[in-house]
């Protein structure tokens, strides 16, 4: 397994920053979901024509990959119903020049299911995104998260959209913490689909969660590791931590050297 941290976690640093974090910790790749104040990545300084070759030449001198474009594009809401295709098809054709395999969309950027989505909409959305990523050498990636972190409801979604190319990012909180889903029930359910997987811990204090440094919280990590890997699952686990929206949340360069040492720890338990 590879180890990568998304840029969430440290919202005020330039790419030199987040490289060299990166490059230092022995990061295996980074995965992108803002760059300061730039949160669409195709209009992010380091993947702008006039910088992409330095950008890429950078990180293949250090064997570092952008292991994920994560989107914002939210999937079968009828009042994005435009702007979220469009922006999953920017982030597939920036993908696809930077050699970077996946795309994160979402059914909804939410935790908790709101309501608002409409099934039929995210599938046909979901189907247009897959399609349109079929020859580039991309996956758009959809999330456990919403109504679709419930992994028996994934499962028949992904059956549903007839792709040979739908694949899921398995966040691994959300599964548990919204449908308090034990991490075998949810790699029972869809372990055979999972190409990237997030993570993060947290505890319930009070009806809301609240992040922890990994480890200092109750979510299964080592549990969903270990059935990953006896799966021979060999991509990402990528350390998602919400800094960006919750700025009182310890500092990046704290929080992703404890990751990479925790993660060494769990890993020698396998």
């Amino acid at each position: 397994m590879k180890l990568s941290f998304s840029t969430l976690g440290c919202p005020g640093w330039s790419f030199d920053e987040i490289y060299a974090t990166a490059k230092d910790l022995g990061m295996d790749g980074i995965e992108v979901r803002g760059i300061k104040s730039e949160m669409y990545a195709p209009k992010a300084q380091p993947f702008k024509p006039k910088n992409l070759d330095a950008t890429l030449e950078k990180l293949k001198a250090s064997r570092i990959s952008v292991s994920m474009l994560a989107s914002e594009a939210e999937l079968g809401l009828k009042k994005k119903e435009g702007a979220s295709v469009k922006e999953a098809k920017a982030y597939i054709d920036i993908a696809s020049r930077i050699g970077c395999e996946y795309v994160r969309v979402l059914c909804e950027n939410a935790i908790f299911p709101t309501g608002e989505l409409d099934r039929e909409l995210l599938l046909s959305q979901y189907r247009e995104v897959l399609d349109y990523a079929r020859d580039k050498n991309v996956y758009p990636l959809i999330e456990t998260n919403s109504a679709l972190a419930d992994s028996r409801v994934m499962r028949r979604f992904i059956k549903d959209t007839g792709r040979d190319n739908a694949f899921v990012l398995w966040d691994i909180h959300h599964p548990f913490r919204v449908f308090s889903e034990s991490a075998r029930d949810t790699a029972g359910n869809i372990g055979d689909l999972v190409k990237y997987v997030h993570v993060k811990d947290s505890v319930r204090r009070d009806n809301e969660v609240e992040y922890r440094m990994m480890g200092y919280g109750d979510v299964p990590i080592l549990d969903a590791l270990r059935l990953l890997n006896d799966a021979g699952y060999d991509s990402y686990i990528s350390f998602e931590w919400l800094k960006r929206w919750q700025p009182d949340l310890s500092e990046p360069g704290i929080v992703f050297a404890h990751f990479v040492n925790y993660m060494t720890y769990l890993m020698r338990q396998l």
